[in-house]
C-alpha cells in the first residue's frame, strides 16, 4: 500500500473484477478489468493516494464444474491449476495488487457467510420456489447465464437466462422463448425447487437513491444502471450445486445440494481480500476498515470497480443491495453486523468488449490470443499500450495484428522510443552526462510549460478513468518535443555548446516528464528510461508472487476449508519513486549509450499474425 502525502488525499480501493479459474486469461478478459484497473491505481499512488488494489480468482459455481468435467479432474483440483496460471499471468503484465487471492480460502467463506447472516437476520432473504434450470443429460442445475433463447421483452435472440443485454430487463431462465445450454444446445428441464431470494424490491428505494447520485459515471453504465431499477425483482442467491460456499442456516448448511450462488460469494471477495490483506500484510488487522468503514469517523474512501461491461448488474445492483440489506438500509431496516456499515461503491467502471476482427473473444471458437503468448512475444508495455489508446473504454474494440503493429511502429517505436532514444543519445555523446542549460528560449519555456502541464491535463483524464484521451494528451507532449528536437537541431550546435547543452537538457527533461506521464500505461519501459536518464532505484514497482498458507486459526463459518498453501499477488509499491509532478533533472548525472526502447515490428506481422495466433485466411 502506498501512504498519501496530499493534503486531503483520500484512501483508494480498486476493486479489479474476479476472473473464473477456468481457464488462462486471453487479451479480452484483460482489456476489460485488468489494465484499466492497474493504470488508475498506478496514478492514484503517484498522486499520493493511499490505494487498496485487490481481486482474486473466482473459484466456484459451474462454469468451474464444467470445465473440470472437460478435463476430467474435480473442481478444485481445476481451481488450484488456473489459479496459478492466472496468478502468473497478471504478474507477467505487471498488474499492482495488493493482494491477487482466491475464493476457496477461509477468511473468504467466513466473510461471506457473515454477510449472508446479517442479510437473513435483518429480513432482507425470502424463501420462494422457482422453476430450477436442470441439464437432461448430467443432471446438474445450469446457472441462469448458461442459458440463452429469445427475449420475451424485446424478441433479442441472445438474451441469457439473468438478464437481455439488448434492452437491460432482468429474466429468469423459464422465461425465455426457446431456451437452450450454452454448453451443448440441449433444452433444459425446469423442476421446482426452494431458494433464498435477495430482496431486492424492499432494498429498491435506497438502490434508486443511490444510483441517482451517481452524476459522473461513465454514461453508458449509469443508463443501463438506472434502467435496472424498472425490475426490480427477488433474485435467488442459491442454487442447486454442490460445488460453493454451503448456506450456513439450520435446514440448509448440512445439504450437499445447496450452495450460496456464485455471484452472492463473488462479489463479496472485494470485502474479503481487503480483510485478508489486512491481517496478512498490514501492521494492523483492522487496516481493512480505513477502505470500507461508513460510520463517518475519519475520512471516507473512493471505492472504484473496474469490469466488462456483462458484469454491470452485479456490481451497480447486486452488490450495492448486497451492501444495503446488510447495513439495514432497506425498507425492513435493521442493523449492520460485526463488520460494520459499509461504504457503497463510489464508481462502477464498466469497459465495453474486445473483439478480435469482428468477433467476441471466445476459446471454443479459436478466436482467442492468451495473455502469456502475447507476453513472451511483444512484452507487457506494448499490449498496455494498445488496450489504453485503442481498448473497449466505451465502445466495443476490435483488436487486429494490423493495428497492433501500426500503433507499436508509429507511436510506442518512432514517436516516444525515438524521443528517448535521441534524446539520451545526443547528450552521451556530446556531453556524457546530464548537460548544464544556458539561458532558455522562447521554444524551450514554452515545451517544458505544455510538458509540465500535462500533470494536470493527464491527471485528470485519469482521475475520470478517461484513459484512451490520457494516453492521448501524454504522447502529445512526446510528439511536442520530438518536433522541438527537429526545430532546435541541437547536432548542428557543436561549435555553440551552451546552446546546445540547453537544447539538450530541456530535451531530456520532458523525456524524464513524459515518462511520468506514461508511468501508469507503461510502468516497465517507465523504469528503462529512469535507468536510461542515469537515475537508480525503483520509479515503477512490480508486483511479485508470494506463496503463502491460508489461516489456520478457527473461523466461524460452515463448511470452512482447511487450511492450504497458494500463490498470492502483492508488491512493495509504497517504495517506489514514480511521483505525479515534474522531478527536476540533476545536471552532471550520467549517462550511458541508451538501447531501443521499443524495438519495431515486421510488418509482415500485421498480415499474417504470430505463429500461434494466425490470421485465418
Amino acid at each position: 500500500m502506498t501512504v498519501g502525502t496530499g493534503a486531503g488525499a483520500a484512501p483508494v480501493l480498486t476493486a479489479v473484477a474476479w476472473p473464473y479459474a477456468n481457464g488462462p486469461r486471453h487479451i479480452g478478459h484483460v482489456s476489460g478489468f485488468g489494465v484499466p484497473a492497474d493504470v488508475f491505481s498506478r496514478y492514484q499512488r503517484m498522486a499520493g493516494h493511499d490505494v487498496l488494489m485487490v481481486s482474486g480468482t473466482d473459484e466456484h459455481g459451474t462454469p468451474i464444474l464444467v470445465q473440470a468435467d472437460q478435463e476430467g479432474v474435480t473442481a478444485r483440483e481445476l481451481a488450484d491449476r488456473y489459479n496459478r496460471v492466472i496468478v502468473d499471468d497478471l504478474a507477467g503484465l505487471g498488474l499492482s495488487y495488493d493482494l491477487f487471492t482466491r475464493t476457496t480460502t477461509r477468511n473468504h467463506y467466513a466473510v461471506v457467510q457473515e454477510l449472508f447472516r446479517t442479510v437473513h437476520r435483518n429480513g432482507y432473504f425470502v424463501p420462494q420456489t422457482t422453476m430450477s434450470a436442470i441439464s437432461p443429460s448430467t443432471g446438474r442445475t445450469l446457472p441462469d447465464r448458461y442459458i440463452e433463447g429469445t427475449c420475451p421483452i424485446c424478441g433479442y435472440d441472445g438474451a441469457r437466462g439473468d438478464q437481455c443485454d439488448n434492452c437491460g430487463n432482468q429474466l429468469d431462465p423459464v422465461d425465455l422463448i426457446d431456451p437452450r445450454s450454452r454448453i451443448n444446445g440441449e433444452t433444459p428441464k425446469f423442476v421446482e425447487s426452494e431458494h433464498l431470494f435477495l430482496d431486492l424490491p424492499a432494498l429498491a428505494g435506497a438502490l434508486g437513491e443511490w444510483l441517482r447520485s451517481r452524476t459522473d459515471w461513465r454514461p453508458n453504465v449509469l443508463k443501463f444502471s438506472l434502467n435496472l431499477l424498472d425490475d426490480l425483482r427477488p433474485r435467488a442467491m442459491t442454487r442447486d450445486i454442490d460445488w460453493g460456499i454451503p448456506v450456513p442456516l439450520d435446514g440448509w448448511r448440512d445439504r450437499p445440494d445447496k450452495k450460496l450462488y456464485v455471484w452472492f460469494d463473488a462479489v463479496i471477495g472485494y470485502l474479503s481480500a481487503s480483510i485478508e490483506w489486512a491481517r496478512r500484510f498490514g501492521t494492523d488487522a483492522d487496516a481493512w476498515q480505513r477502505f470500507w468503514s461508513a460510520d463517518g469517523a475519519g475520512q471516507q474512501a473512493a471505492q472504484y470497480y473496474f469490469m466488462g461491461k456483462d458484469n454491470i448488474t452485479f456490481h451497480s445492483q447486486i452488490w450495492p443491495a448486497e451492501l444495503l440489506a446488510y447495513d439495514g438500509r432497506g425498507d425492513k431496516g435493521g442493523s449492520p453486523g460485526a463488520l460494520g456499515a459499509l461504504q457503497l461503491p463510489t464508481e462502477v467502471v464498466s469497459s465495453e468488449f474486445l473483439t478480435m476482427s469482428g468477433s467476441k473473444f471466445s476459446t471454443s471458437r479459436r478466436t482467442v490470443i492468451y495473455v502469456r503468448d502475447f507476453l513472451a512475444g511483444f512484452g507487457p508495455d506494448a499490449l498496455r499500450y494498445f488496450i489504453a489508446a485503442a481498448g473497449p473504454e466505451n465502445q466495443d474494440a476490435d483488436f487486429t495484428w494490423d493495428e497492433f503493429v501500426r500503433r507499436t511502429n508509429s507511436e510506442l517505436a518512432n514517436e516516444w522510443g525515438n524521443l528517448v532514444n535521441r534524446s539520451i543519445s545526443m547528450a552521451h555523446k556530446n556531453f556524457g552526462v546530464v548537460p548544464t542549460p544556458g539561458t532558455l528560449g522562447e521554444a524551450e519555456v514554452a515545451l517544458l510549460a505544455t510538458a509540465e502541464q500535462g500533470f494536470t491535463v493527464v491527471g485528470d483524464l485519469l482521475q475520470r478513468s478517461r484513459f484512451r484521451a490520457a494516453i492521448g494528451e501524454a504522447m502529445r507532449v512526446a510528439s511536442a518535443a520530438n518536433k522541438y528536437l527537429s526545430d532546435a537541431e541541437p547536432w548542428k550546435l557543436k561549435d555553440d555548446p551552451e546552446r546546445q547543452g540547453t537544447v539538450l537538457h530541456t530535451a531530456l527533461q520532458v523525456v524524464d516528464d513524459v515518462k511520468a506521464l506514461l508511468t501508469p500505461f507503461l510502468p516497465h519501459s517507465s523504469q528503462a528510461v529512469h535507468e536510461a536518464l542515469g537515475d537508480s532505484g525503483v520509479w515503477a514497482a512490480q508486483p511479485r508472487v508470494v506463496e503463502v498458507e491460508d489461516f489456520d486459526d478457527d473461523v466461524e463459518g460452515v463448511g470452512v476449508p482447511p487450511a492450504r498453501s497458494y500463490p498470492v499477488l502483492t508488491g512493495d509499491y509504497a517504495d517506489e519513486q514514480a511521483v505525479w509532478q515534474r522531478r527536476p533533472l540533476e545536471v552532471g548525472r550520467p549517462l550511458s549509450k541508451p538501447t531501443p526502447l521499443f524495438p519495431k515490428l515486421d510488418t509482415k506481422l500485421g498480415e499474417t499474425g504470430p505463429d500461434w495466433a494466425p490470421i485465418a485466411p
